[in-house]
């Protein structure tokens, strides 16, 4: 308890000294909440038309103005963030155990298995990533499973590196020896010693991670191979106006375009400020 309120003392500091970061956490906050609770807070019906009020633009009744089906996009945008948000949480939590599980045993036990994750690292990153992505939707086909697993994968390498460069440099370190001389086993030591001084980095990775997996199942969605329609999602929104920008109808393609903007740019600022939160040497 005592560990945890000190934790929650630093994040405190953190924020209150750097506003960026405390700008960061509190459009998080509020992505959380919509992600959560925006589903049951909209106004409107986001999946409900009404052609007679279609393509309407903003207004007091309809915030973010009505579709070409004449559905609220201002219910919609809110109701996708919870999709968006789901994707990039899964994601982010399957390449961790996939990338950084694998990275910090590359680098503390060598050998073999440094070879074998790294092999297949290098042969995820010898397509580009996001090609590599949509022949992984393509094949396994489009659901929102299969775009976490293929997010997943296309950043394997990436955490797999990061995960290996780290323990690679703590596994002669004098804490890792001091429990080695201890009689700890060497899965313990990895998993109670190693991992936690190399998350704080994985951390930041995972912040960033974040704002990819959206910008990633957007551009799925965008050209055809994400979620279908008429589920509420940033990237099929986006499609679905663009097409109508050129007569007039901007208010379409705008909103939900904002709000994918602001949800990456919130992920990438969060990442340094969570890199200060979690890491114990940054603390005072």
């Amino acid at each position: 308890m005592t560990a945890l309120a000190a934790t929650v003392r630093h994040a405190r500091y953190v924020m209150g000294e750097n506003p960026v970061t405390g700008f960061a956490f509190a459009l998080f906050v509020l992505i959380v909440i919509a992600a959560a609770f925006g589903p049951y807070l909209v106004p409107h019906d986001p999946f409900a038309s009404d052609t007679i009020v279609a393509l309407k633009p903003p207004s007091l009744r309809h915030w973010f103005g009505t579709d070409q089906l004449g559905r609220d996009v201002f219910s919609r945008v809110i109701v996708a963030t919870r999709l968006d948000f789901f994707i990039a949480i899964a994601s982010v939590v399957l390449v961790f155990l996939m990338g950084g599980l694998a990275g910090v045993a590359a680098g503390y036990f060598g050998g073999w298995t440094d070879r074998i994750v790294g092999r297949i690292a290098d042969t995820i990153m010898a397509f580009p990533l996001f090609v590599l992505a949509m022949g992984i939707v393509a094949a396994l086909g489009n659901t929102v499973q299969n775009i976490v697993i293929a997010t997943a994968i296309v950043n394997f390498p990436l955490y797999a590196r990061v995960a290996r460069a780290e323990a690679n440099v703590r596994r002669e370190a004098g804490f890792v020896e001091a429990a080695r001389l201890s009689g700890n086993s060497e899965f313990r030591i990895v998993g109670f010693h190693v991992l936690p001084n190399v998350f704080p980095i994985l951390a930041v990775q995972m912040s960033l991670t974040m704002g990819y997996a959206i910008l990633n199942a957007a551009g799925l969605s965008f050209i055809g191979l994400g979620v279908r329609p008429p589920t509420a999602e940033w990237g099929i929104m986006v499609a679905e106006g663009a097409a109508f920008i050129v007569s007039g109808e901007w208010w379409i393609a705008l909103f939900p375009g904002a709000a994918l903007m602001i949800a990456v740019f919130c992920f990438n600022l969060l990442g340094d400020g969570l890199r200060d939160i979690v890491d114990p040497r940054r603390r005072t």
